[in-house]
């Protein structure tokens, strides 16, 4: 099995690396933005606590979710490495490096996500606070964690810049789903400077759109030019 894996075409490579970007992504939007925008109310720590705690299951379900996205970002790192290293191996090496440290930081979000609700179950550890630092807690945490989040993101844009730059170097994919997936790549770099970021929204996030939907439907419904990947596989030799 392993063997097949390893001579499995550039075509089901490239379609499998479309469905952990949508799986990827779907995990991500629905436990840090569908959730977490349900439950959190940035300006009340009572609300939100409140909230937390009377919707626990959907509270852990989002926690879930935002954790399932890191395994699905680092297959499809690992998928995009093996696609892409014939066009420029120390690139590629490049990407799914800084696609490691997004992982890593978007892991580290997910513990944050979930920090909130074992603060305010912990009454007896945490005894020595009283119910409305507790809820304080809550939602600091869950600011952390968007910090983080945001900082995984901006790691994530790097990525985008630099395999939006594989794509327009390559010889079997559209150079312009390229030049649009290095444009979302910069409006996720914006998140590197707050004030930027707020000042450009949403149409710094707005660039992620085309770029990502463009090269995810690509990978889904058409994978790669298999004859012009093996030409250029065959030149980097």
């Amino acid at each position: 099995m392993t063997k097949r894996m390893a001579e499995a075409s550039p075509r089901f490579k490239a379609r499998m690396a479309g469905v952990s970007y949508l799986l990827g992504a779907l995990t991500s939007v629905l436990g840090q933005m569908v959730v977490l925008g349900m439950l959190v109310e940035p300006g009340s720590a009572t609300a939100t606590a409140a909230n937390i705690l009377s919707h626990e299951s959907l509270f852990r379900l989002g926690f879930v979710s935002s954790l399932m996205t890191v395994p699905f970002h680092l297959m499809w790192a690992v998928l995009f490495y093996g696609l892409f290293r014939p066009v420029n191996k120390s690139v590629s090496l490049l990407a799914g490096l800084v696609m490691l440290v997004a992982c890593t930081m978007w892991a580290l979000s997910s513990l944050l996500h979930l920090a909130p609700l074992v603060v305010l179950q912990s009454k007896s550890s945490l005894s020595a606070f009283a119910p409305e630092q507790l809820q304080a807690l809550a939602l600091m945490l869950l600011k952390l964690n968007a910090r983080a989040y945001d900082i995984g993101l901006v790691f994530f844009g790097f990525w985008c810049v630099l395999i939006g730059y594989l794509i327009f170097r390559s010889a079997f994919m559209p150079r312009i789903i390229g030049v649009l997936e290095m444009l979302a790549g910069v409006g996720y770099l914006t998140l590197l400077w707050q004030p930027l970021a707020h000042y450009l929204y949403p149409y710094n996030l707005a660039l992620a759109g085309p770029g990502e939907i463009s090269l995810m439907l690509w990978l889904l419904v058409k994978g790669v030019n298999e004859q012009r990947w093996k030409e250029q596989a065959s030149l980097a030799v």
